[in-house]
């Protein structure tokens, strides 16, 4: 059957562009698929952007958002390895929504992942720009920061046209700069240099300026759930890896599991070294507060070693952003969703997306520029990003559900068994909550829009993608399955039965 060629063309080694000749991929293992993951939730990079924003929203107890994130997301990594398990196939979040549900809602998530990952790309490459300038001893300006950030998106995008095997060894590389980074700095700062207590992460240090502080920990949710997304991003390479069925499940479980250690044992090592943390948290040190702990622990070398490793870090980071967004663009095309998919859907002699590639560069360059006319706009940018992550996720997890209540049983050879449907539930309610949380309205001291800025982002996208729909119609263009998970586990489990039969008759 036409689903079942998909699933065992598209799940092992063998895909092709439109109407073009399978072609084998090269593989990654269950390392570097890790460290894919781990390299694109970069906790290295988001301590650098959100330890200081954490400190002067809601001052040390901020760091407890990193607690409830990763509890919450790693229920989600659970529901999404039942289903990469079943559906191992480029493109993650889109193919999985295509064959839970159909092409018009698969259409729909794609859509605005495709936005938040955009997005997401650029928020990321601009919180670069401080550190690039503390590495090289300037403080860039608009302008250099702009040049900062093209260059680090070209400089990503030439290692992802070297192929998978440099993708997987520089996002090696980046998870071992990480891992180095975050834990040994952390590490050493805790043991050797502190100067707060514990009692300091149930300190808000006089934060929310009298607001009730349950108030105020919300609005520091952002600490957390910006980090703790990425590990889908095992999945958008799935036809590119060993045994995805197996692997790319308990990469997405480790890659929230060793973010969370990691990045715990970094903020409390960060935040307990600072030999002045209320400056901090009252907002006193803005430019760089990661360099100015750093400097009076370990002295300027120390300081200028861990600034390296965090650019290793930063640029294996838009690395493997950039690959998922490219295999997402890949799988879109692919099944001829998007304008101008006969291109986008073209692979290169060595199997890789060049041309989805391009437009995984070129989408954030323009973005930027953007960013470069009214700088103010970045915090806007990243809250929708976010947001916009979570919407797609848990359209993902509400198909699965859905699903399920019509008597989906997950067929691939990793699943949660009879656990599946109450892990499926507590994801879909972590999500919903996390995403109340995202869009609750800013402090009322701001205009409408600026209050509102993440629903009216996501308003815009779920908008544009809805007339997109309703114009050119694209599901119309695809002849892909869809809807068929019921189907597709019946048939896998009665193909492992037929197996069995054969090897007792074997025998």
């Amino acid at each position: 059957m036409k689903q079942n060629r998909e699933t065992a063309a598209r799940g092992s080694s063998q895909a092709g562009p439109i109407g073009g000749e399978p072609v084998r991929f090269t593989r990654m293992g269950v390392v570097e698929t890790l460290s894919l993951g781990f390299t694109y939730m970069s906790p290295l990079g988001a301590i650098a952007a959100l330890l200081p924003l954490g400190l002067t929203t809601a001052g040390p107890p901020s760091t407890w958002w990193l607690v409830i994130a990763a509890a919450g997301q790693l229920i989600v990594a659970l529901v999404f390895g039942e289903i990469v398990s079943q559906y191992p196939i480029t493109g993650g979040i889109y193919p999985w929504a295509r064959r839970l549900w159909g092409k018009r809602y698969a259409w729909l998530a794609a859509w605005i992942y495709l936005c938040a990952l955009i997005v997401t790309i650029t928020s990321f490459t601009q919180f670069s720009i401080p550190y690039v300038g503390s590495l090289f001893g300037f403080h860039p300006s608009n302008t250099q920061g702009f040049l900062i950030v093209i260059g680090l998106l070209l400089l990503a995008l030439a290692l992802n046209m070297a192929g998978t095997k440099t993708l997987g060894a520089v996002a090696r590389i980046g998870f071992y700069a990480e891992l180095v980074g975050v834990i040994g700095y952390g590490l050493y700062l805790l043991f050797f240099k502190r100067n707060n207590s514990f009692a300091v992460f149930f300190d808000a240090m006089g934060t929310g300026g009298g607001a009730p502080y349950t108030q105020t920990f919300l609005l520091a949710a952002l600490t957390g759930l910006f980090l703790f997304y990425g590990f889908e991003a095992c999945g958008d390479v799935a036809e590119e890896v060993e045994r995805p069925g197996r692997s790319i499940p308990r990469a997405m479980i480790l890659t929230v599991v060793c973010g969370l250690v990691s990045a715990g044992m970094a903020f409390v090592g960060f935040i307990l070294a600072s030999p002045d943390l209320q400056a901090i948290v009252d907002g006193k040190i803005t430019t760089d507060p990661i360099s100015a702990i750093l400097d009076s622990a370990v002295g300027p070398a120390g300081t200028k070693i861990f600034l390296a490793i965090a650019l290793t870090a930063f640029i294996s980071c838009v690395m493997s952003l950039e690959a998922a967004l490219s295999r997402l663009v890949f799988a879109f095309a692919r099944d001829r969703m998007l304008p101008g998919s006969k291109y986008l859907a073209t692979l290169s002699k060595a199997a890789t997306p060049r041309t989805a590639m391009l437009f995984a560069c070129a989408a954030p360059v323009v973005l930027s520029i953007v960013v470069l006319i009214a700088p103010d706009s970045l915090p806007r940018f990243t809250a929708f990003a976010v947001c916009g992550i979570y919407l797609c996720f848990h359209m993902v997890t509400f198909a699965a559900l859905r699903m399920r209540l019509k008597g989906w049983r997950p067929a691939g050879d990793w699943n949660l068994g009879r656990a599946g449907l109450a892990v499926n539930v507590i994801a879909l309610a972590w999500g919903v909550t996390a995403m109340v949380i995202l869009t609750r309205p800013g402090s009322s001291d701001l205009g409408f829009l600026d209050r509102w800025i993440v629903v009216a982002g996501l308003v815009v996208v779920v908008g544009s993608g809805l007339l997109y729909m309703a114009i050119a119609r694209p599901w119309g263009k695809s002849d892909a399955p869809a809807g068929d998970a019921l189907e597709v586990a019946a048939e896998m489990r009665a193909a492992r039965a037929r197996s069995a039969t054969s090897v007792v008759d074997a025998a």
